[in-house]
């Protein structure tokens, strides 16, 4: 059985501990193997994390992905791993099973070339996929100060890497008002209803396409019966910006929402997850990338700047130089329709060998 398929079969539901247990113990044996040492295995809410650290001396570069995976248990019995046509398919292929025995083989063949692997750390955390809300202490502190950040999400379906990320805030509006009978005596009541839709309408009204900032209300709750004025509601908000700025200006209206309704009481928790990964973060990195592609004889390396978060936001956000998008080229992360193309495997694996190196080599 190829590794590939061992991780693929190996299911690891970000909500199910035990499932991220076998993962962790799988991936701990298949790098062991290969990188000739064990990682240390650090672990935040039952959720496993696997540290390779070589050298004892500062870090120059640090590569990161995630072994957890949006699909519950189980998945396997409709979704089976398979191969056809270059095609590799299963649960996790594209995000970003792949992407880890890249960032693997990669050190593998980069260890075996130089004889050691001092300066550089191989992260690969459990809890991605909810934020990282355990693991986000460790890749800052892991990547911090490091020359560059490796980042194994899948690129763009034309081989692209990722050199920019919009940031992310998660944000919960919940509204207090007052019950009271709404045939009765409605105006005794304070309608959070009303106060939410007229937040809502505010909310709305951020959404700006033009700079690159999204800000969508989402699930929305209020009430309990169709004959009683609303004493309470709630709506989620999710924002994204391409830059600290917007996302800083975002965040200080919404923290700064008042009521509208009389007597209404509004309170906004949540608040930014992860900063932008913004583009000047990444173009150095970028830059050595592409010449080394073209040194190698790959297609020309290109680029892409997406919606989505990664862990490359954090490591972006504390200063450290972040190139993503390293892993798998395929697509249909999240959906039954994930895959990952062998051909780019092998150029992914000698690009990041090359990458590494090259980073390393320098004083």
């Amino acid at each position: 059985m190829s590794d590939f398929q061992a991780l693929i079969e190996c299911e690891s539901f970000t909500g199910d501990p035990e499932a991220l247990a076998r993962s962790a113990h799988l991936i701990s044996r298949i790098g062991t193997g290969l990188l000739g040492s064990a990682p240390r295995i650090i672990e935040t809410d039952s959720r496993p994390h696997l540290l390779w650290r070589f050298g004892s001396g500062p870090r120059k570069v640090v590569l990161i992905g995630h072994h957890d995976t949006v699909w519950p248990t189980g998945t396997l019995e409709t979704f089976p791993y398979s191969v056809s046509d270059g095609v590799v398919r299963g649960p996790g292929t594209d995000d970003m099973k792949g992407g880890l025995l890249i960032a693997l083989y990669a050190l593998a063949g980069l260890r075996f070339q130089r004889g050691n692997l001092d300066g550089v750390s191989l992260l690969i955390t459990a809890d991605e996929e909810l934020g990282s809300p355990g693991s986000r202490r460790i890749i800052e502190d892991e990547a911090r100060g490091a020359r560059a950040a490796l980042v194994f999400e899948s690129g763009a379906p034309d081989g692209a890497v990722k050199i920019a990320r919009k940031g992310v805030a998660i944000y919960s509006l919940e509204v207090t008002g007052r019950a009271a009978h709404a045939g009765v005596e409605p105006e005794k009541g304070i309608n959070s209803t009303l106060e939410v839709a007229n937040q809502v309408v505010r909310i709305a009204a951020l959404h700006d396409p033009s700079a690159g900032t999204s800000v969508v209300p989402t699930v929305m709750h209020s009430g309990s019966t169709t004959n009683t004025v609303p004493a309470e509601a709630k709506v989620g908000i999710d924002s994204r910006a391409a830059t600290v700025e917007e996302q800083t200006r975002i965040d200080e209206i919404l923290t700064s929402l008042k009521p509208t309704v009389a007597g209404a009481k509004v309170k906004v928790k949540g608040g930014i997850n992860r900063a932008p990964l913004e583009q000047k973060m990444a173009m150095g990195l970028y830059a050595r990338a592409q010449r080394l592609a073209s040194t190698l004889g790959h297609p020309p390396l290109r680029s892409v700047a997406v919606g989505g978060g990664s862990d490359g936001n954090f490591t972006a956000g504390i200063g450290t130089p972040t190139l993503d998008g390293l892993g798998t080229v395929g697509g249909g992360s999240h959906a039954r329709t994930e895959h990952a193309l062998q051909l780019w495997i092998p150029r992914r694996v000698e690009l990041t060998r090359a990458l590494v190196g090259e980073l390393l080599a320098e004083d």
